[in-house]
């Protein structure tokens, strides 16, 4: 029995730690890491091109040219005085190009969880020893704020914008008529852009994780910030309240929950240095 006792007293060994599987890599090896993981998030936006593919004519007339109509249902939604958009082709492969870019674009966003999971696999090690699930959850919450960024690109930036443009005249003899080309281009900026934008609150987590932000610099801007947010939403609505608070409101949200992740990341990032020293 003592024995039995003296055995189950005596301390556990410890758990070994995740070998670094880029530690031994050389330069040449990590390209070749790279190309694959390209390769690889390549493939999953060809996948979503192929999925594109199959319902290509409902991505071309309802998603991609159901702003230009006056009865689109978010007009409805958001009360948006809406009229049809004139759109033209002045260019012998004008229709192509946006058939083909259409499906090139939807593809990407459907595709872009695989790609962002690949490009941050190859990116984490070099930052921090972590285990597979931490990519994962990565790769998710930049994913989650990218298609948070899209929807919020097309559904409230899109319809604003759009009415605004083609209601805007400085002459009655001049008509606003669109090309295809240009307004499929301005219709993709400003929905990537948004997707772009909305990555503030993952740059905020990951820069105060590693000591590059805090919160108290985000706060001490944050009047700027806010300005800037009305700024931009005045410039891209019609000049009325309404549709600028509409615009203004996710934005400064979205840079209030920059600062509230920014105290996470910090928090994270004190917890560490604390076990790190305690290890020491």
């Amino acid at each position: 029995m003592n024995e039995e006792r003296q055995i189950m007293t005596e301390d556990l060994p410890e758990a070994k730690k995740p070998k670094d599987r880029t530690a031994n890599m050389s330069f040449l090896d990590h390209l070749e890491e790279l190309r694959w993981r390209l390769i690889k998030g390549l493939g999953g936006i060809g996948i979503g091109m192929i999925i594109a593919f199959f319902i290509g004519d409902f991505l071309v007339s309802e998603v991609m040219l159901g702003p230009t109509h006056s009865n689109f249902f978010v007009y409805q939604l958001l009360g948006i005085d809406a009229i049809d958009l004139t759109i033209q082709s002045r260019k012998l492969p004008g229709q192509f190009f946006t058939y083909w870019g259409t499906l090139i674009v939807f593809g990407g966003i459907l595709g872009s969880p695989i790609l962002f999971y690949q490009l941050w696999s190859f990116i984490e090690p070099a930052m921090e020893k972590s285990e597979k699930w931490k990519s994962f959850g990565h790769s998710a919450f930049i994913t989650f704020f990218f298609l948070l960024g899209v929807a919020f690109g097309y559904f409230i930036l899109v319809p604003f914008a759009l009415q605004f443009f083609s209601q805007f005249q400085i002459s009655d003899a001049i008509h606003n008529d669109f090309d295809i080309n240009e307004y499929f281009s301005s219709l993709t900026m400003w929905v990537l852009s948004c997707g772009i934008i909305f990555q503030l609150p993952v740059l905020s987590y990951f820069f105060s994780k590693f000591g590059l932000l805090t919160p108290e610099f985000l706060k001490q801007y944050r009047r700027h910030a806010i300005i800037t947010c009305f700024v931009l939403s005045a410039f891209l609505t019609p000049p009325d309240p309404v549709s600028q608070v509409l615009i203004a409101i996710p934005l400064v949200l979205l840079f209030q929950l920059s600062i509230w992740i920014s105290k996470l990341g910090v928090r994270k990032r004190n917890k560490e240095l604390e076990k790190a020293f305690s290890d020491g």
